[in-house]
């Protein structure tokens, strides 16, 4: 009687092709053991992730979708929010290149299983993905401590807490592109400034702002600034 078990079914979603490569040579290591990890659809954008598992009809043959914060078009954490609400059940290991004090809370927030660093050691990489696929979740000691961070030490006021909350749940409603730009408006730098680091036109930097503010309620850069320091707006 054969008792190996079959292999997890990996779709693994990432625009850089020796990401994939270096992830697919990771998940097929021998030395990992039981049960096998098989990649077994790639996507190199939203589109194609999207296609990829409406072919599969409304229960994918899938146990673990990887996927990149930073995809080109419809940003991971867009497409995120949009394979919970098409595919609840199956389970979505976030990937990045950026530190989970950014990114981790957020993620897991809207529904990922973990959150996983592109510099992680390759056996987190498959202890992350096995323990998703089992239906937990993979926490990391460093976005453990994000967690932490969140919670904060203490509870705040009732006025603080209300306008904490309204601008957490606007943070939270971000796009990958605009949290980059929160970030750094909230880091003192100019639109001038952000376009050229982030490779963007200055019109484009402005209309990123303008959606910043609309979707966190802060009137200005310094609130925005208060905002992402844990400080009330007021």
């Amino acid at each position: 009687m054969n008792t190996t078990p079959p292999p997890l079914r990996v779709l693994l979603a990432d625009d850089h092709r020796i990401v994939r490569e270096g992830l697919k040579q990771v998940f097929s290591d021998p030395a990992n053991g039981q049960p096998e990890i098989r990649v077994q659809a790639e996507a190199t954008g939203g589109a194609e992730l999207l296609q990829l598992l409406a072919s599969q009809g409304p229960e994918p043959a899938l146990d673990v979708v990887v996927l990149d914060i930073a995809m080109p078009g419809q940003d991971g954490l867009e497409l995120l929010q949009c394979l919970r609400q098409r595919w609840p059940s199956l389970p979505v290991l976030m990937l990045s290149t950026y530190p989970e004090r950014q990114y981790a809370v957020r993620c897991l927030k809207l529904g990922a299983s973990g959150y996983l660093n592109k510099s992680a050691d390759p056996d987190d990489m498959v202890a992350a993905v096995r323990k998703v696929a089992a239906g937990g979740r993979y926490v990391s000691p460093a976005t453990a401590e994000a967690l932490a961070q969140a919670l904060g030490p203490s509870a705040p006021g009732p006025k603080a807490a209300a306008g904490t909350l309204l601008g957490q749940a606007g943070i939270d409603s971000l796009s990958h592109r605009e949290h980059q730009v929160f970030r750094l408006l909230s880091s003192g730098h100019s639109v001038t400034q952000i376009g050229a680091q982030l490779k963007l036109a200055v019109n484009t930097v402005s209309t990123y702002r303008t959606r910043v503010l609309e979707k966190t309620g802060a009137r200005n850069d310094v609130e925005l600034a208060l905002l992402a320091r844990g400080h009330p707006l007021e």
